[in-house]
């Protein structure tokens, strides 16, 4: 009686939460994977990397991802997830005249001067000063846009999308943590089961090409330069105020030195740099990934080995993934950020006092616009702060 009472407990609690810890792990990692990795492609192309080059690129990232989210989590007991710069290699995609070699001393500069700004405190002092509801309201407005995208694919694929979210508001009546998977396993139920031929594939095991890196003034000024910029404006600064915006006190020196070190070690392997995640991230800081607060780091473990199963069966998913219907991606990754979406706007607007810069954050992070190739994130924050400044000076 005592061990069938205990086997009910752990099916009731223990085990369903560390059930729920591997499908956020699954699903962050998928939709970061799938939802980026053509403008991956895009700036390997753009470079003139070979075949063998790009899949060590992509190999390479993966394995720097999973081994930075794991180690900084370990040592920090908070789920520290981390991505690869997705406005960066929007950047690369959109460069010309340089070579792969070029290439590859700009990531490699670019990963110096990551690792060099961690040995700086002020980075550090200005994140952690960022008031609670401004991070919330850039999380918001993060999120929002890829949350719009769910009812304007159902509008254009019904007979795809619609059973999808049926099934994803089925599932959450039962069982909340499972939605998000049931969701995609019906998507690809749905795209295979229609006709779509399976993927067919080459080799499940993809080797690292060292690449030899070519020293150029122009591409380190002209790439290396604006890469770090857009990298540190566009992905670690979002990243750490979605990290405090999940209630945790980031630990930016550490994140800062570990991903400038990685990042440095993989660009010999062709890959660009490696940063906090925002997107992939606010799927695994939600309360629903563990409800203890001080557990929820061993989400970052889940995430890491998910990472590296998707390194090294890297050709079979880039086949399977270019047989997936676009819209499929982004209804799921819609319908997963919609909890911490959610999150986002209770934290932000609950308080009155802030709710006007909070509301500043989330409309310009969620308008879409960049300027000097930086996103939206970095300037709904700026815009939030001048708000919460200016709100400042008038109560004084």
């Amino acid at each position: 009686m005592r061990l069938g009472a205990a086997v009910a407990r752990c099916a009731k609690a223990g085990c369903d939460v560390r059930l729920s810890l591997i499908s956020a792990a699954l699903v962050a990692a998928l939709v970061g994977y799938g939802s980026t990795i053509a403008l991956v492609l895009a700036a390997a192309t753009a470079l003139g990397a070979t075949s063998a080059q790009t899949t060590s690129w992509v190999f390479a990232i993966c394995i720097a991802k999973a081994i930075g989210s794991a180690s900084l989590s370990w040592w920090n007991r908070m789920p520290v997830v981390l991505a690869w710069s997705t406005p960066g290699a929007a950047l690369i995609a959109a460069s010309s005249g340089v070579s792969m070699a070029q290439a590859v001393g700009a990531f490699i500069a670019t990963g110096v001067l990551i690792t060099l700004t961690g040995f700086f405190g002020p980075l550090e002092r200005l994140i952690t000063r960022i008031p609670m509801q401004i991070a919330a309201g850039m999380l918001g407005g993060v999120l929002l846009p890829f949350c719009l995208k769910v009812p304007a694919e159902a509008a254009h694929l019904p007979a795809l999308i619609l059973p999808i979210i049926g099934v994803f508001l089925l599932v959450r009546l039962w069982q909340p943590n499972f939605a998000v998977l049931a969701a995609l396993g019906a998507g690809l139920l749905l795209t295979f089961g229609r006709g779509t031929p399976l993927p067919m594939g080459g080799s499940t095991h993809p080797a690292l090409a060292f690449i030899w890196p070519e020293w150029s003034s122009g591409a380190i000024l002209g790439l290396g330069l604006p890469l770090y910029l857009v990298t540190m404006a566009s992905q670690n600064l979002p990243g750490f105020a979605v990290l405090k915006g999940a209630g945790f006190t980031p630990p930016v020196q550490a994140v800062l030195r570990v991903t400038g070190l990685l990042s440095t070690v993989s660009a010999f392997f062709g890959s660009h740099p490696i940063n906090m995640a925002a997107i992939t991230a606010a799927i695994c800081l939600d309360d629903t990934v563990h409800p203890d607060k001080s557990q929820r780091w061993k989400v970052a473990l889940a995430y890491a080995s998910a990472w590296i199963g998707l390194g090294v069966f890297t050709p079979v998913i880039l086949a399977g993934l270019a047989a997936l219907p676009v819209a499929l991606i982004a209804t799921v990754a819609g319908l997963a950020l919609i909890t911490p979406l959610t999150g986002a706007l209770g934290a932000g607007f609950t308080a009155t006092e802030g709710r006007f810069a909070a509301a500043a954050t989330l409309i310009v992070a969620a308008s879409g616009v960049s300027a000097y190739g930086i996103g939206g994130a970095f300037w709904g924050l700026l815009a939030g702060l001048a708000v919460h400044g200016s709100s400042a000076l008038r109560r004084g």
